[in-house]
């Protein structure tokens, strides 16, 4: 039986006249479309190479913060970008490696996101410029062990103020770039109002550990944590005055929201991608199976997924740049997109066949890193019910 020659870091050539079919692409203005590509090429060259050995090693690549600092990845809007680049952006680093896509989602729509909205003059000044150009991390820990979608109103971490001094105690779980943080955006509810409030913990503070969450399936380069917080005991002064109440963070959530639906988007082209090399290149019967009806059937419907997810995307990103998205349209780009990614990635599996459970081919990481993207920032099912609940204006969750 001959083998094909495509491996994880060889079976993707882009660009092909059918990564973007109707041209979507074509709405960032000239110098954003240039900004683009010439991103798009660094992922290629720079980051696709270590992902393999990273990714089966369950270890972070820090050799290339340098390359994606020189990016200017962090806060394009504020920076003068539109949101529609930004997406882009995050669907072609996600299309290269969904866990580096994750890792720089975090860093910079939640952490870097929560100072520059809710934080002081101070904090912003203080920490912004090394967020900016990755010389510091960030975590954002607000799911918890035994509370994940009921956390608003469950939250059992708590903080208690003593004079100008805050004491946190609890523990938080799936926390992302947790191990490797130097900065964490900590939400606890405050036993004085019950409200959930925002603190900067440092890393190194007496009373908080990190764990690193082993034996993963997905993502297995972000590295998650678990945090204990033993009497934690902050200034006041390392508060976020704008975080109030839930309200404050549910709000950081709807754009993070969108973050997550450009990932399912990116890894429906990775999928694409893998599996029309493979289908290209794969003989069987004495020609391609590329040549297959079955075969361009599933090659045509993951095609048409990923559009219509972009499709979607495209639309959110105008809404955003607008002004006018709302929690609902963020909740239906992530929970369609999730459905179609699942779909997709499935079937470009089974374009690869047995190789395409091997980590030695590209496509069997895409395929496992989309059940933690069907999962993480609202399930598919969550994300459902809110917009269920914004249609029928009842909730499925009383």
């Amino acid at each position: 039986m001959s083998m094909p020659t495509v491996t994880a870091e060889t079976d993707a050539h882009r660009p092909r006249p059918s990564d973007d079919f109707l041209d979507y692409r074509g709405l960032l203005t000239p110098v954003e479309q240039l900004r683009l590509v010439d991103a798009t090429a660094i992922f290629d060259r720079e980051v696709r190479p270590v992902i393999g050995s990273h990714w089966d090693a369950s270890t972070f690549p820090v050799e290339l913060l340098p390359t994606l600092a020189g990016l200017d990845l962090i806060g394009i809007p504020d920076a003068g970008g539109s949101h529609l680049l930004r997406g882009f952006l995050h669907l072609e680093l996600s299309r290269v490696d969904m866990s580096i896509s994750t890792f720089l989602g975090v860093h910079s729509e939640l952490v870097s996101a929560a100072i520059a909205r809710l934080g002081s003059d101070e904090q912003r000044e203080r920490l912004l410029p090394g967020l900016h150009d990755l010389s510091r991390i960030g975590a954002f820990a607000l799911t918890e062990p035994d509370h994940g979608s009921d956390i608003s109103r469950s939250m059992s971490t708590t903080a208690t103020r003593h004079g100008d001094i805050w004491s946190i105690t609890g523990a938080k779980r799936w926390i992302g770039n947790g191990t490797m943080a130097d900065h964490i955006i900590l939400w606890a509810r405050d036993t004085a109002d019950g409200e959930i409030k925002a603190f900067i913990v440092d890393r190194g503070t007496p009373g908080l550990r990190t764990e690193k969450i082993e034996n993963k399936i997905s993502l297995r380069i972000v590295q998650n944590a678990d945090i204990l917080l033993d009497d934690v005991r902050v200034d006041e002064s390392c508060r976020l005055p704008g975080a109030s109440s839930f309200r404050d963070a549910s709000a950081l959530l709807t754009d993070s929201r969108v973050w997550v639906a450009w990932q399912t988007v990116g890894l429906q082209f990775a999928a694409y991608d893998h599996a029309l090399a493979y289908a290209l290149e794969r003989r069987q019967f004495g020609k391609p199976i590329a040549s297959f009806q079955l075969v361009q059937e599933k090659l045509v419907r993951i095609l048409e997924n990923a559009t219509a997810s972009l499709g979607t995307m495209v639309r959110i990103a105008q809404l955003q740049q607008q002004g006018t998205l709302r929690s609902e349209h963020a909740a239906m780009a992530k929970a369609s997109g999730s459905a179609r990614m699942r779909e997709s990635v499935a079937m470009a599996r089974g374009i690869l066949g047995g190789n395409g459970i091997s980590t030695d081919f590209g496509m069997a990481r895409v395929f496992a890193d989309a059940e933690a993207v069907y999962s993480y920032e609202g399930s598919y099912e969550i994300n459902t019910l809110l917009v269920g609940r914004a249609i029928t204006g009842i909730s499925a969750f009383e």
